[in-house]
């Protein structure tokens, strides 16, 4: 079953990969399809570990080191799990404008993370994103979970912290 967030280790505790073997079979001796299967290995398992990267060395014949490289030159690879909620927080222009700093500065304050952290529950991770294409709602953030998306706009201090304190009555 694919993700949209990375709330699965990166292979099961064995180190079984199953679920990324037919998108192998498919790719693996494709030429230039190294980026394609990255890409559907982060939607399985939410990020890329170590263990996913050498599996699919092992698969492919590439060095894992090509491997990790191609992952860490694009910003869409993460090499680490994030949370349950990942927010994505707009900083384009009309984002900017309208608040998008005191947005981010709200959200940090209220988690006690940055760009690019995880909350210590693993509940949230955040990150800052070039657009989201609503700049009519700007400021704006999409909050993404297995189950799909949520955007929400016109955001103030106030409204974002009561956005996160509802994500996180949904754990109690």
């Amino acid at each position: 079953m694919s993700k949209t967030c990375g709330c699965q280790s990166g292979a099961s505790s064995d180190g079984n990969f199953a679920e990324l073997a037919p998108v192998l079979e498919k790719y693996a001796k494709v030429p230039g399809s190294l980026i394609t299967i990255l890409q559907k290995t982060q939607d399985i398992y939410g990020y890329l570990s170590m263990d996913a990267i050498n599996y699919i060395s092992e698969r492919t014949g590439i060095m894992p080191a090509k491997i990790y490289g191609v992952a860490t030159f694009y910003a869409q690879f993460r090499l680490q799990p994030i949370g349950k909620y990942l927010i994505m927080l707009c900083k384009g222009t009309a984002c900017h404008v309208n608040g998008a700093d005191m947005i981010q500065e709200a959200v940090s304050e209220h988690l006690g993370i940055q760009d690019g952290e995880t909350t210590e529950d693993g509940l949230f991770t955040l990150n800052a994103v070039a657009c989201l294409g609503c700049c009519s709602l700007a400021p704006v953030m999409m909050v993404k979970t297995v189950d799909g998306e949520e955007t929400f706009g016109n955001l103030t201090k106030s409204s974002v912290t009561k956005i996160l304190d509802d994500y996180k009555a949904k754990n109690a």
